[in-house]
């Protein structure tokens, strides 16, 4: 099945405000990302409510799974017993064995991303965190061993995306949050590049977030950033 490029980012404890804008996504031919945020205050529930609510949706159900192996397998596995998302994830250092349980739990029913490392971390922040060496390093061994898991692709940032295509080949999935259209603010993200930039150097979808959420029209902003690439 083939996915949009976009998938804009929204996450809100307010479900109007989120079966609003899931409609303006859908009208976009976009997909959505919901988060912690709403997931913990709607649960797998609210979820299934709005892909009831806009049934050609795709949703990215990002959750971030980081536990041992059993813990994670099991809640994969429930979750998507309630809903199935387009992709669901897990943390990509959390190993091997945690990914494959992952990947086993999901049945097919969703794609399995690993996220790497967050792209609010700058190579400072980084650092601090207590890691060592440079970030792209760091993000390649862990999509390396995403990949060996079995995992369908992994989650990082457009300055990783040029090195991950050309390492873990065309047919694993790099979803790229830190995008930013031409002029958008950074705000918490320190590793961004623009929606073109991104494609061009090989991402397969696009996480965007406050540059569609919070403009006046949703629908007719994803149109101007789908025109950029």
């Amino acid at each position: 099945m083939s996915y949009p490029k976009i998938f804009c980012a929204a996450d809100s404890d307010n479900f109007d405000t989120i079966t609003t804008l899931a409609s303006a996504v859908e009208q976009g031919q976009a997909g959505l990302k919901l988060g912690l945020q709403f997931f913990n205050r709607f649960g797998p529930e609210g979820v299934a409510k709005i892909q009831k609510s806009a049934p050609d949706l795709p949703i990215f159900l990002d959750l971030k799974y980081y536990d041992i192996p059993n813990t994670v397998a099991g809640a994969v596995k429930s979750v998507l017993q309630v809903v199935q998302p387009a992709f669901i994830n897990v943390h990509a250092s959390g190993g091997q064995e945690m990914m494959e349980r992952a990947v086993e739990a999901a049945d097919g029913r969703s794609k399995v991303l690993a996220v790497t490392i967050l792209t609010s971390f700058d190579q400072q922040g980084f650092e601090k965190a207590g890691y060592a060496g440079a970030i792209a390093g760091r993000v390649n061994a862990l999509a390396q061993l995403a990949k060996k898991s079995g995992m369908d692709g992994v989650v990082c940032s457009p300055h990783e995306v040029a090195l991950l295509r050309e390492t873990c080949g065309d047919d694993f999935i790099l979803m790229v949050p830190g995008i930013r259209p031409e002029g958008s603010a950074k705000d918490d993200q320190k590793r961004v590049m623009t929606p073109k930039d991104a494609i061009e150097a090989g991402a397969s979808h696009l996480v965007i977030g406050r540059p569609i959420t919070q403009a006046p029209d949703p629908v007719a902003a994803i149109s101007e950033i789908y025109k950029t690439l």
